[in-house]
């Protein structure tokens, strides 16, 4: 993929990601408050999100991480999901939410909510910053995310084409 800056369309600027942000994690403080929460970020897209999400939530937060893929290097869902680093620290009775960048077909989160259930934690929630449900092949159930974004290739924020373009500060879309 030979892409450059200069074709990337900004779809989400910077302040707008940040206030939806903030206000994300306004609501996860308040539906958890007097609880200690565990951040799962899928890598590594997540880990911007994750990382600006943890800033504002005003109650107790650890933190782990799981990387697990069903792109490979394409632009589109193999289906397939391969998990290739599986969590540091058991989830049992912990309240738990899994922090990704994006929905798109379903595959990977829904694989990955059912894996972390047998986990047995105290309550497991998806928070996304991005939602595609254009793309939805599989039902999933997501408790608190940022935009819904049309069925674009979407980089920006963590997101990448080919491991480029995830440090922008907003999202954007390559028009191809």
């Amino acid at each position: 993929m030979n892409i450059s800056k200069n074709d990337i369309k900004t779809l989400i600027p910077q302040a707008e990601l940040e206030a939806k942000i903030k206000e994300m994690a306004a609501e996860i403080s308040k539906r958890h408050e007097g609880e200690e929460l565990h951040l799962i970020c899928i890598l590594k897209g997540g880990a911007y999100f994750m990382t600006e999400l943890s800033k504002y939530i005003t109650v107790p937060v650890t933190i782990d991480f799981m990387s697990a893929s069903s792109y490979g290097s394409g632009t589109t869902s193999s289906g397939v999901v391969k998990i290739n680093k599986d969590l540091d620290e058991p989830i049992e009775g912990k309240h738990v939410i899994v922090v990704e960048d994006i929905i798109d077909t379903g595959y990977t989160l829904s694989y990955l909510l059912n894996f972390l259930k047998d986990r047995k934690p105290a309550s497991l929630e998806l928070c996304a910053i991005l939602n595609k449900p254009s793309r939805r092949i599989v039902d999933v159930h997501i408790d608190y995310y940022g935009f819904d974004v049309p069925d674009k290739f979407i980089v920006g924020f963590g997101l990448d084409a080919d491991q480029k373009f995830r440090n922008l500060p907003y999202i954007g879309y390559i028009e191809t």
